[in-house]
């Protein structure tokens, strides 16, 4: 008896023991993972545009010819210094992760390959380099600026984009975390609201310089509708939404949000009500 009371008593020594040892191993590992950087990944991604081109050595390029890979898509231009800055990390990185990397550079601001030729030949490019045709531009969201950068996973959709030059580092844990090797930072998701594609502006509900907190909610709801209903003017062709994230320097939606904002919460008349019966300026039309 006393023999089975001392291994019981035995077994439950070493599960308390194990049991406070997890514990304080989950409290020192808690500030550390607090401090850990946070990489960030699209929800609900959408599929990558694919595309056909001729890379510079004539061979076929399109995103279907890496699939299974991770894709790094590179938007980039010979006269842009951070995108020749960037250049030589790119190499390393396709050289590092070759069998489960193919980063693609697509060159936007040449139509004669020539000079595109020298940079690559002078650099030592290690990946496929194309000339970017208009639709691709267009279709990836008009590429405001550059280098710009779409993380694509081996499912073929776009988790990630980076807009001018980024750490190196963080290319590389993105890459890592996407092939599941081990990775010293968090990983969160959040959803698309026109920072990726611009047709999912209409989920944003805060706008670049758009200032929106004097508004009740339901002024809000109607101004976001009014964003995404309404075309900019400026000659961009994107609403006043899509406009106020790809271009926030833009005066023309900048000016007419304004507008928007002003005759929701009464400081100014609608524009179709500026115009009364009254006026000399004013005429009936059928």
């Amino acid at each position: 008896m006393n023999f089975v009371y001392s291994i019981h008593r035995a077994a439950v020594r070493a599960a308390f023991t194990t049991a406070f040892g997890l514990l304080a191993l989950c409290l020192l590992a808690a500030p550390v993972l607090a401090q850990l950087p946070v990489i960030k990944f699209v929800r609900n991604p959408d599929p990558a545009p694919d595309f056909k081109l001729k890379d510079l050595d004539a061979k076929d390029l399109s995103l279907a010819n890496s699939r299974g890979k991770v894709i790094l898509l590179n938007f980039w231009a010979t006269w842009c210094g951070p995108c020749r800055a960037e250049i030589p990390s790119l190499i390393e990185l396709q050289k590092r992760y070759k069998d489960k990397l193919q980063i693609i550079g697509l060159v936007v601001d040449e139509d004669d390959d020539s000079n595109v030729r020298q940079v690559v030949q002078a650099e030592g490019i290690n990946y496929p380099v194309a000339l970017s045709s208009t639709e691709i531009r267009i279709t990836y969201g008009g590429i405001a600026a550059l280098p710009t950068v779409f993380l694509i996973d081996t499912q073929g959709r776009v988790v990630q984009k980076h807009v001018g030059l980024f750490n190196p580092g963080l290319y590389e844990t993105e890459v890592r975390a996407l092939l599941d090797l081990p990775v010293a930072a968090k990983v969160e998701t959040f959803d698309d609201t026109g920072g990726i594609f611009l047709k999912h502006a209409d989920r944003a509900t805060a706008l670049p310089g758009v200032e929106m907190s004097k508004l009740t909610q339901e002024q809000r709801a109607t101004a976001l509708h009014k964003f995404n209903a309404e075309a900019c003017t400026c000659g961009c062709k994107f609403t006043l939404a899509q406009c106020r994230i790809y271009d926030p320097a833009c005066a023309t939606s900048q000016k007419r949000t304004a507008e928007i904002l002003a005759e929701l919460s009464g400081t100014i008349e609608p524009k179709e009500k500026a115009l009364a019966p009254s006026s000399p300026n004013y005429v009936l039309r059928p």
